[in-house]
């Protein structure tokens, strides 16, 4: 599975908004940061003092432990933003809370200094008290609601399932069909007449890639739409045969194909009933 690194996902979105974006990180190379589109400079005081928004994205550990320190906001812009969503110990709060009394800043945090290493417990976060602080969960797909709806989602999907046969959200089903033809034969709902349909199709060679079959209210007629690859449109005299030959099955009222030539005859766009 691919890693995804938060803060090149956050240049992403940025760059979709037409910011300009510096960074720092001892890992950015001028190469890396060129293919990204970001400036790169040489510190974390130079990021916070060019930023009107300054997000973190680095790991914890005993170089990057209070990153974010009192010069580190002294350095940053009046009334810019600061968001975290690393781990806590990369900002010291009490410096944040300076910064938040004394320059206007304003901060998104999802973690916090001092977090207890326990999935539940009582726990203060003295600096969300603060009006200029925004937080959030560090993982909104952990919280009790997100977790009911995630189980009321996946029972919804399958009861669909059950009573339709049709897969919400399903993420692998082919959306465009290349090169398709639309073949709608009107019936009466009577045994073996899609059999005999799909038999004429196979005898010419046509391959079936979608299809449905509605009957109507009353259970006597239907009308079913199926859409097909010729083997090779408009080459073979017996595309008008296959069409008389449904035509002419038992219990078939009417049948007639939908063509549109961009996808089985790439000169010409129109579309052509037969």
């Amino acid at each position: 599975q691919r890693r995804v690194h938060g803060g090149k996902e956050v240049v992403k979105r940025a760059k979709g908004l037409e910011m300009n974006v510096v960074a720092w990180s001892r890992s950015l190379t001028p190469e890396i940061a060129s293919s990204l589109g970001v400036t790169l400079l040489n510190s974390p005081l130079e990021v916070a003092a060019q930023s009107d928004i300054v997000s973190l994205h680095v790991a914890a550990n005993a170089d990057t432990k209070h990153l974010a320190n009192k010069g580190f906001f002294e350095a940053m812009k009046p009334k810019s933003l600061f968001i975290n969503t690393t781990r806590g110990n990369v900002v010291d709060e009490s410096a944040l809370s300076w910064a938040l009394d004394n320059k206007g800043i304003r901060a998104g945090l999802d973690v916090f200094e001092g977090e207890p290493a326990a999935k539940s417990g009582d726990y203060q976060i003295e600096i969300a008290k603060h009006p200029s602080v925004y937080i959030t969960h560090h993982i909104g797909a952990s919280t009790d609601q997100a977790q009911d709806e995630t189980a009321m989602e996946a029972a919804r999907i399958i009861n669909v399932f059950a009573s339709t046969s049709v897969v919400d959200n399903c993420v692998n089903i082919q959306k465009t069909i290349p090169g398709t033809c639309l073949l709608t034969v009107r019936h009466l709902d009577k045994v073996g007449v899609l059999a005999s349909v799909l038999n004429e199709l196979r005898r010419a060679n046509y391959n079936v890639q979608q299809m449905e079959n509605i009957v109507f209210q009353g259970s006597e007629a239907a009308c079913a739409r199926i859409r097909y690859l010729p083997e090779a449109y408009g080459s073979s005299p017996r595309e008008g045969d296959v069409i008389r030959n449904i035509q002419g099955i038992e219990f078939v009222l009417s049948a007639y194909v939908t063509m549109e030539y961009d996808l089985c005859e790439p000169s010409n766009k129109k579309q052509r009933t037969q």
